[in-house]
């Protein structure tokens, strides 16, 4: 089961020739992960962030291919899915499409800490991730 959510261009997101700025899709797809989490996994990163940097999961992999720009104004779908599901760790991949064409593609790994330590998923939270598991194309 995948999750998506779209992300309007704006100026801040653009370099001088209107088109994305790379770097910005970083941080494009680290806010489809925290609204993944906070929506879907059943923990928000304030509240993991709020125990005091307990809890978290922070990236420890990622791979991206820019497959064509997106412009200002352009209506960017972002779609996760969790393609592999580890002890501590979660694999997933974001696509991002604009009137009906691949604009990125990235893959991200995550860990599950405890006291700044990889931990194994807390059982509600791998449950949760698991229901959006499926096998890469």
């Amino acid at each position: 089961m995948s999750y998506s959510r779209t992300i309007q261009i704006e100026f801040n997101h653009c370099d001088p020739a209107g088109i994305v700025f790379y770097p910005r899709y970083f941080e494009m797809t680290n806010s489809v992960v925290e609204n993944f989490f906070a929506d879907e996994v059943g923990r928000s990163f304030a509240q993991m962030h709020s125990e005091g940097m307990k809890n978290g999961v922070p990236t420890v992999h990622i791979e991206a291919d820019f497959v064509a720009p997106s412009r200002l104004g352009d209506k960017v779908l972002f779609t996760l899915v969790v393609r592999k599901l580890g002890g501590s760790s979660v694999t997933v991949e974001i696509s991002g499409q604009a009137a009906g064409e691949l604009r990125l593609r990235v893959h991200l790994t995550l860990v599950w800490i405890d006291n700044m330590k990889a931990a194994r998923w807390p059982e509600a939270m791998r449950a949760r991730l698991a229901a959006h598991l499926e096998e890469a194309a």
